[in-house]
């Protein structure tokens, strides 16, 4: 089956290099703690990364920030950077994307994407009739979602599971599914 890895890019437009990793939802605590929603399979090996990449927006304007501490509280994470010491610095975190240079992130295994190498593909079902191309995913917490516009402008949200995602060609740049051009 096809996952989706310790990715994202979940936002058109990245900065060449930066793959958008989650986002900071707010702050925990008052000693400069952040509540964290990641966007992939794998965050907990984020902390392998000595620097965090934030950016107020997802697009670019990236700040390397020294990541402190990062673990699993509850269902969620927290994570504490060196240069963030209080609730007032976290508050002002709130909204900001997480993001590292590829470089810097493991190389998805076989079958594992970086959702930003999945933007734009073209979408093609299996009777060779195009969709669409990926303009972005959504993650539900069932299953990711591929968000596919054709060049009418129609949206058609895909789930990401085997019964609908035959093949992810990387090299063609192009996603293989089991859906009908009237669903």
């Amino acid at each position: 089956m096809p996952e989706l890895g310790n990715e994202s890019g979940n936002e058109p437009g990245n900065e060449p290099g930066i793959i958008v990793l989650g986002r900071i939802v707010g702050p925990y605590g008052v000693q400069g703690w952040v509540r964290v929603h990641p966007f992939g399979d794998d965050p907990l090996s984020w902390q392998g990364m000595p620097l965090w990449w934030l950016s107020p927006r997802a697009t670019g304007a990236w700040q390397e920030h020294p990541l402190k501490s990062f673990r699993v509280h509850g269902d969620g994470l927290v994570a504490a950077f060196e240069d963030v010491v209080d609730r007032d610095g976290a508050e002002a975190l709130k909204g900001w994307w997480i993001g590292a240079p590829r470089e810097a992130l493991p190389v998805p295994a076989e079958d594992e994407f970086y959702w930003a190498d999945l933007i734009g593909m073209d979408v093609l079902n299996t009777a060779g009739e195009s969709l669409g191309a990926v303009e972005g995913l959504i993650e539900t917490g069932a299953n990711d979602v591929l968000r596919v516009v054709d060049a009418e402008g129609q949206e058609r949200l895909l789930p990401f599971v085997d019964a609908v995602v035959r093949q992810v060609d990387a090299a063609t740049r192009q996603i293989r599914v089991e859906w009908g051009l009237d669903w």
